[in-house]
């Protein structure tokens, strides 16, 4: 299945990808994409017809499709050519931080560029939907505590990350920097999690090509990783870090200003659309 969350932001009502790419509405058999749906297996949704459902209207606003992320986890240089551009080794575990859930916002939502900052990048990543309690568990069971996955711009304010001392989270977590979306797509969508193409332009110039086959810890070693350290519950998400192409990694860097477009798309999870915008008090 193919899950969104649509409507005014706070505002959001579950729906289900139709075949023919129409949203339909979720609302009459589940309360939201939340923990409880999540660790229900969508149980309520098996045998489902879409087109018995209602329809909503093309160009409605798609929100994140998980509804109150608990902990937004993500994973640092998890790409080899990534970490070669950023001038960093290659980590021996997991680089682990934490992005705000505040941050969170919808596939399409603006970007606002922080107050004070310059130096606001991109990273195309994709992002995992936990739907099972995960504790200790091994990477070989790792996966079935996976609900699905999604696409995450892991938006990165570089001076802010890596220039004001202490922790990377300090430029993860600004307003807007968490765009998730357009869809939360079930395992039993993507034959393998670790062979997708995915990619992102800006104002239509291609920066980053990659492909999740090429990271250095895979999904399921990051589940399991993490659940070493942390019980993961359900709706908690997991970023897993960017191929090669960011701004930073240039020579010299480039950084998004207002009035650019941020486009970005992974195979079958879907695409991305941001306007970037100023800081405004």
């Amino acid at each position: 299945m193919k899950l969104v969350r649509y409507g005014e932001a706070g505002r959001e009502k579950p729906g289900l990808v139709a075949s023919d790419g129409s949203i339909r509405d979720l609302s009459g058999k589940i309360r939201d994409i939340d923990a409880e749906a999540l660790s229900s297996g969508f149980s309520a949704l098996r045998g489902l017809d879409p087109s018995s459902l209602p329809a909503v209207p093309a160009g409605t606003r798609l929100g994140c499709p998980v509804a109150r992320v608990g902990h937004f986890i993500a994973v640092g240089l998890n790409y080899a050519d990534h970490a070669a551009e950023a001038g960093q080794p290659i980590p021996a575990e997991p680089i682990l931080f934490s992005k705000a859930p505040s941050c969170i916002v919808g596939p399409n939502d603006d970007v606002i560029i922080p107050k004070g900052s310059g130096k606001t990048d991109w990273e195309i990543e994709i992002a995992i939907v936990i739907g099972r309690r995960a504790s200790y568990v091994g990477a070989d069971e790792a996966l079935s505590h996976v609900a699905g996955y999604t696409v995450c711009n892991d938006v990165s304010e570089r001076e802010f990350q890596l220039e004001r001392s202490g922790q990377w989270m300090k430029g993860k977590g600004c307003p807007t920097f968490g765009p998730l979306g357009p869809w939360l797509v079930t395992p039993d969508e993507i034959p393998d999690v670790q062979n997708l193409a995915m990619w992102l332009d800006v104002n239509g110039e291609r920066m980053q090509t990659g492909n999740t086959n090429t990271m250095i810890f895979d999904c399921a070693q990051i589940v399991s990783y993490c659940s070493q350290f942390m019980t993961l519950e359900p709706g908690d998400v997991i970023t897993t870090g960017t191929p090669p192409g960011v701004g930073l990694g240039m020579k010299p860097p480039r950084y998004l200003k207002p009035g650019d477009v941020v486009t970005l798309g992974i195979e079958k999870l879907g695409e991305q659309r941001q306007n970037i915008k100023a800081f405004q008090a």
